[in-house]
């Protein structure tokens, strides 16, 4: 059976990933370079370079991710996905592009390097974000991960830990030979300092997608609220049999499961129907069914 796609739903996940490639290159070529700053990953890689030989950005971020696309083909042996592609040519286009329009010392921040640090990991995680949202991925650590995996099991989170840390140490050579920074370990901290932001705000991204709420809602008029939550807010119910255990009374328990965002409708749902009901919710970290998340589960070889 053919898998039907949505052309707008496509082009919709296309814009964003684009979106977010440029808000991605647009932040190494104009913040990062700027204060002569280091990160991780092939855009870590590519700058060092940069600093060393003077090869463009752009250029050596694209160099980087080939070579690294040739090899997961030739070792891992499957294709890649077109997103990826797409995402590591908009980056190397715009992070061209950025560096020849961007000024020295965009905004001011060349001179206050753990600002621009924080500054530059915060919107890198969040483009990042973006483009893994849609399906989306920028290269470098995910491909190197990929064909590790084909050899040993390594937790993805450990590959970018590692990659990074080599890249931003390696940077130490390459600062001493220049005579514009006069202090390389602090460089290197600020580096650090920049992978910690970048990955905590891609992991908060990540996270606050997938966030749901359990709700368990106690009431007389239990007909009544599933009934509105079902028809007009367009949410599942399950009614569970219960009992008091002081009154010995029998009651009914309706529990429903929702997108973060769609709590504060429920809740107010069950207010104008009953303001006497009692109700919990408490936060999920996933759910995985229709009109949540797909199963994300590769069966086990036996």
């Amino acid at each position: 059976m053919t898998k039907y796609i949505n052309p707008g739903r496509l082009l919709k996940e296309y814009v964003l990933i684009h979106l977010g490639c440029i808000l991605y290159a647009f932040t190494w070529a104009g913040i990062i370079e700027s204060a002569h700053g280091i990160g991780g990953g092939a855009s870590g890689l590519a700058l060092l370079i940069q600093y060393a030989t003077g090869l463009p950005m752009g250029i050596g971020y694209i160099i980087i991710n080939g070579v690294l696309v040739v090899l997961l083909l030739v070792i891992v042996g499957r294709n890649f996905g077109l997103k990826t592609i797409f995402g590591i040519a908009s980056i190397a286009l715009w992070l061209n592009l950025w560096g020849a329009i961007l000024p020295d010392n965009l905004l001011g921040l060349a001179d206050d390097k753990l600002l621009s640090a924080i500054l530059a990991g915060a919107v890198t995680g969040i483009a990042v974000g973006i483009c893994l949202l849609q399906g989306g991925s920028t290269g470098g650590t995910d491909i190197v991960a990929m064909i590790i995996n084909k050899f040993r099991r390594v937790a993805y989170g450990r590959v970018v830990m590692v990659s990074d840390f080599a890249i931003i140490g390696i940077s130490w050579f390459v600062y001493h030979e220049r005579p514009d920074v006069d202090n390389p370990l602090a460089m290197i901290i600020y580096g650090y300092v920049l992978v910690a932001v970048f990955s905590y705000t891609v992991d908060t991204m990540l996270a606050g997608n997938k966030q749901s709420s359990q709700i368990l809602i106690f009431s007389r008029r239990y007909t009544d609220i599933a009934g509105e939550i079902t028809r007009n807010l367009h949410r599942g119910v399950t009614i569970l049999d219960g009992e008091g255990a002081y009154t010995g009374q029998p009651s009914k328990m309706l529990v429903v499961l929702c997108r973060k965002q769609e709590t504060s409708n429920i809740l107010r749902a069950v207010k104008q129907l009953d303001p006497e009901a009692f109700v919990s919710v408490s936060s999920v970290m996933g759910v995985y069914g229709k009109g949540f998340e797909d199963f994300d589960v590769k069966p086990k070889k036996i």
